[in-house]
């Protein structure tokens, strides 16, 4: 389970969710049927026999007040059973979802259930709109952005915008770059690998390579870049890809080295 910019929250159908290691190291593991994860920037470890069902939601952290009633600040590094914040809804959730066959009523299903929960809900203090002008800028520019920068636009300090930031996000403005940049490098990566599977299952990568990936996605050098990776993916970037893409060669990538 890798860092992104999302709150996770998941549903699961059939076996539960168990995670051998938080982002959180002093958390214990544990086995979900609903699980609600907060941001985080570090690896959690998931554990399966082969086969995983569920439904799975990426929340943004801005709107999780208005779907949860609490900043996802207070969710920072945890993972919880859902339970505990949604209530009742999510046995219901679960076994309204287990009663039909059809993903698309199961995904109206969950609409419909949320989004009742959200109306239900008294409205909640909006986050402060200097840190959703922070937190917007940071998404924009792919994490490519300083704090200093950040809190002269607001009219804050980097201090106070730090502190507020962290409260209400669950991670400070230099750590949720960090997050953001990486969570981008991630899926450029994986769109370059998948687009250019061939039908005999290598991977034509038209000579881009991870020091291209670097200096497209904000990295100093392919170093760095290796860097991060190893640090908020448990892996450097060729291990992870060969781990995630099993059924192909990736080619440039794997000989790349890193």
């Amino acid at each position: 389970g890798l860092p992104s910019p999302y709150l996770t929250l998941i549903f699961t159908l059939d076996e539960p969710l168990t995670i051998e290691a938080h982002p959180d190291p002093g958390q214990p593991p544990g086995e979900f049927r609903a699980l609600l994860g907060g941001l985080h920037s570090a690896p959690a470890l998931i554990r399966h026999d082969g086969a995983q069902s569920g439904l799975q939601l990426a929340l943004r952290p801005p709107g999780v007040r208005a779907l949860l009633g609490l900043p996802a600040g207070e969710l920072a590094a945890l993972d919880v059973h859902a339970e505990a914040v949604l209530g009742g809804v999510c046995a219901e959730l679960r076994d309204r979802v287990r009663s039909v066959t059809s993903w698309r009523r199961r995904f109206a299903i969950i609409d419909e259930i949320l989004l009742r929960q959200l109306m239900a809900r008294d409205s909640p203090a909006a986050p402060a709109p200097e840190v959703l002008h922070a937190w917007r800028q940071l998404l924009r520019a792919g994490g490519a952005v300083r704090v200093g920068d950040l809190a002269a636009a607001t009219g804050w300090s980097s201090r106070h915008l730090t502190s507020r930031f962290r409260a209400e996000i669950g991670l400070t403005p230099k750590a949720a770059a960090r997050v953001i940049r990486f969570d981008r490098a991630k899926q450029t990566l994986i769109r370059h690998v998948s687009t250019g599977a061939s039908p005999d299952g290598s991977v034509e990568t038209g000579g881009y390579q991870l020091a291209d990936l670097a200096a497209d996605t904000g990295y100093f050098d392919q170093a760095h870049l290796a860097r991060e990776f190893r640090a908020l993916a448990g892996v450097p970037p060729s291990q992870w890809l060969a781990e995630e893409f099993r059924n192909v060669q990736a080619g440039n990538w794997l000989a790349d080295g890193g």
